[in-house]
């Protein structure tokens, strides 16, 4: 296979791997580490994300405990998890922080789902630019028509590939935004 075919399908993977790690940021209903772990916590005079200075657990199906390491910027932890919108307040109890997750009404999960919606189509956005970038790239360079046909049928190939992948991840998300 061809080094720019082979590059496109490594972007392909980092592009899919962006994709799962925004949609696991999402608020489906159910605890998730993911929704506040990248939270940003002023702590010993810098800002770190929270799973850097905190344990991260969940309690049930809808409870997330944040477990400082040092009690110390307990109240730290705290004002940096109210800052998110998560739909409640956390509860500090002095030595855990607890989030309660509201059950997500109906137009919440509309709202998630639009915005599912949306990050799959940066998605194919951004394999739409990657796939043009290699394709002016074949065109200029290969001299040979028949190579310049065979790879761009598999750059093609490749880019069909990617869409289903994001459209399959898509479609999983949103089932589970919208399972109750």
């Amino acid at each position: 296979m061809d080094a720019r075919i082979e590059q496109f399908q490594a972007q392909m993977n980092t592009v899919l791997d962006h994709l799962h790690k925004e949609y696991s940021r999402l608020q489906t209903g159910r605890a998730n580490a993911a929704l506040v772990e990248h939270v940003m916590v002023e702590a010993y005079g810098q800002k770190q994300e929270l799973r850097a200075v905190a344990g991260i657990s969940i309690d049930d199906a809808r409870t997330i405990v944040v477990q400082p390491w040092d009690k110390s910027i307990m109240k730290e932890v705290e004002s940096a998890l109210n800052k998110i919108d998560l739909g409640t307040s956390p509860v500090n109890d002095g030595s855990v922080i607890r989030i309660n997750l509201p059950p997500m009404t109906e137009e919440r999960r509309k709202e998630m789902v639009k915005i599912v919606h949306q990050m799959a189509e940066e998605a194919r956005i951004s394999i739409r630019q990657q796939r043009q970038d290699v394709h002016d790239g074949i065109k200029t360079v290969e001299k040979d028509e028949d190579r310049k046909y065979t790879l761009l049928e598999e750059l093609e190939d490749a880019v069909a590939k990617a869409n289903e992948k994001v459209e399959a991840t898509r479609k999983a998300k949103e089932e589970e935004v919208m399972t109750v």
